[in-house]
């Protein structure tokens, strides 16, 4: 069985961080969907739960930073293209996203990320196997 990883984010307000994500494209499993939080399903293996900061909290005794302004992660996803990863962003930005910083494009990795509604930084980037730099 392959290893999954689930992400746990709080958000202010779950409906409409739901409807956020769900513009970009995303399901939920309702089966982990309650008032408190939501199971954002990323691909077979990859999850985010997103939870309602008061929920959150329950799970650690540590002040819950503002991702507005502080970073704690930045959460990166691969894409297939470089067409992919700008039709995530540009997805992202017409939902409401805010864009911090132009594209990276390094020739073998293209990258470009988007904060969510709650400041949570996603980045997606495309990389060219057959064009990586060789290792020293």
């Amino acid at each position: 069985m392959a290893t999954q990883i689930f992400v746990n984010l709080p958000v202010k307000d779950l409906d409409k961080s739901v409807a956020f994500f769900t513009k970009l494209g995303y399901t939920f499993n309702p089966q982990f969907t309650n008032e408190n939080a939501t199971c954002m399903i990323i691909s077979d293996t990859i999850f985010v739960m997103l939870l309602v900061e008061p929920f959150f909290q329950t799970f650690t005794t540590k002040e819950i930073i503002n991702a507005n302004k502080a970073v704690e992660c930045i959460i990166c996803l691969s894409a297939d293209s470089k067409d992919a990863v700008n039709d995530m962003v540009e997805k992202a930005e017409a939902a409401g996203a805010r864009i911090p910083k132009p594209a990276t494009d390094y020739g073998f990795m293209y990258q470009h990320s988007y904060e969510d509604l709650d400041g949570h930084i996603w980045e997606f980037a495309w990389m060219d196997p057959n064009g990586m730099p060789e290792h020293q």
